[in-house]
């Protein structure tokens, strides 16, 4: 039987402050139960959650912004039970506001069933490791950062770096490598995101003809800030149904995080709860676990759950407290740098600070390639001597290096333009391996300590010429 407070509408609002409106008279009324707010007779509901009582009194957060409410003609419609999702067959394919309501045109989803968008808390004896090579299509990704099925890889950006971009690709270009004939999709939920941006989200999927496979959650800047609190529980929500019950394999990518912890900053505030680190709330490090630990396998269920979330770092300051708390919560970090964006490589992905903790239990032998381990930490060691030789040059001049150093830098400059530079075309892990390999060639055998002699000799040694290496860039 329906609860009784569905058929009751209070009018008992005595204040509103920010995203908040304050009821008297709640009896009955239990914390986190959804509310509908309602202007007045002519205007649609606006969604609702009661975030805290205190004797007769009620706080209710209203996602969709309080503007227009009136004390008087407000009326609340209060509902015994949390906020849900309504999923279905043909949730892909299709465009959604930051609540999960289709904004394409098209015809609601037909809800098989209804979800919390909280989620619910994955057994830690249920989960199974995550394995299983994601192909991403980005050279800097597949080689050295490799993503399994199951993890959680962020990426740290800064304003105004092309993080944007580079979300679009992986939409577009990830897919699973060893069983590519699996069901996968992808879930893209875009907080806080400028008009021109989410249309430019849009098109490109659309253009691409990837929009087949993927649910696209739009929360705008222009939208109330409370709303994108919802936005990436709603679109998890989503990838939990395709996942779980669909039985496929979803890889979230959520842009821009920081625009979500800005919300919950503010709305911390109005709740006049006391700040913690550069004003965020103290439990800022759980609300965002709640978030990112909704990735993974579970034992016994189809599908998947990968995660890539994406921030911009303000001040580019990776000890901010949004890079440094995502930080501890997931598995590694992919990191863009200013100076390669300047330099216009795309995806200006900065090498030697990337980490994914994970990437040996989807690479090697049976998943990529057997050589995958050593290529990777070869490339890697190089690269960063080159670095580290760049910064020698500035102070004492190319000139001052001798030959073999003069070489590793060459190599050094080769790799950000022909390795990590790649515009917009999606590159095979076989194309990747191919590029590394020869600029790998240029080096002499001694100085590729981290691959053995039979490697170097079948995959080194035949990609270098008779000619002399130019060392001229």
């Amino acid at each position: 039987m329906m609860d009784p407070r569905q058929h009751i509408l209070h009018r008992g609002l005595t204040s509103i402050r920010g995203p908040l409106i304050f009821m008297r008279n709640a009896e009955g009324v239990g914390l986190y139960d959804r509310v509908e707010v309602l202007p007045s007779e002519q205007d649609d509901p606006r969604l609702g959650r009661v975030v805290s009582i205190s004797g007769t009194t009620a706080v209710i957060d209203v996602f969709q912004g309080t503007e227009g409410l009136s004390l008087t003609g407000s009326r609340l419609r209060l509902l015994p039970e949390p906020i849900l999702l309504s999923v279905g067959p043909g949730m892909l394919g299709r465009v959604y506001n930051g609540v999960g309501e289709a904004i394409d045109g098209g015809p609601s989803i037909v809800a098989e069933q209804r979800m919390r968008i909280d989620g619910e808390a994955i057994n830690p004896m249920r989960r199974e490791v995550p394995s299983e090579f994601i192909e991403t299509g980005i050279s800097c990704i597949d080689a050295m950062n490799s993503l399994v099925r199951g993890q959680k890889l962020p990426i740290f950006s800064g304003s105004g770096l092309s993080h944007d971009r580079l979300a679009a690709d992986l939409a577009r270009f990830a897919r699973l490598r060893a069983s590519p004939d699996l069901k996968f999709a992808v879930v893209f939920a875009a907080i806080g995101v400028t008009f021109d941006t989410a249309e430019r989200f849009r098109s490109e999927m659309d253009e691409h003809g990837a929009m087949e496979r993927i649910a696209l959650f739009l929360n705008l800047a222009s939208d109330p800030s409370a709303e994108r609190l919802l936005t990436p529980r709603v679109a998890l929500t989503a990838a939990e149904y395709l996942a779980y019950h669909e039985g496929r394999h979803v890889l979230v990518i959520l842009t821009d995080m920081t625009n979500y912890c800005e919300a919950l900053r503010e709305v911390s505030s109005s709740h006049g709860e006391v700040p913690s680190r550069k004003g965020y709330p103290g439990y800022m490090y759980s609300d965002l676990a709640t978030i990112y630990e909704r990735a993974g396998r579970i034992m016994g269920k189809p599908g998947s759950i990968t995660q890539v979330p994406i921030l911009s770092m303000p001040s580019d300051d990776i000890t901010h407290p949004i890079p440094d708390l995502s930080g501890y919560i997931t598995e590694g970090q992919i990191v863009l740098d200013r100076e390669l964006e300047r330099r216009s490589v795309f995806p200006p992905i900065k090498l030697l600070p990337c980490l994914s903790r994970l990437m040996n239990q989807g690479i090697g032998k049976g998943m990529t390639h057997a050589d995958h381990p050593a290529f990777a930490q070869q490339l890697y060691s190089s690269y960063a001597l080159a670095r580290q030789l760049r910064l020698l040059s500035s102070v004492v001049g190319e000139e001052g290096l001798s030959k073999a150093d003069r070489r590793l830098l060459h190599f050094g400059n080769r790799m950000d333009r022909e390795f990590i530079h790649q515009e917009d075309q999606r590159r095979s892990l076989e194309e990747t391996f191919d590029i590394g390999w020869t600029l790998l060639a240029e080096l002499p055998d001694e100085s590729l300590i981290r691959l053995s002699d039979a490697q170097i000799a079948e995959h080194v040694t035949p990609r270098r010429d008779d000619t002399a290496v130019t060392l001229q860039d």
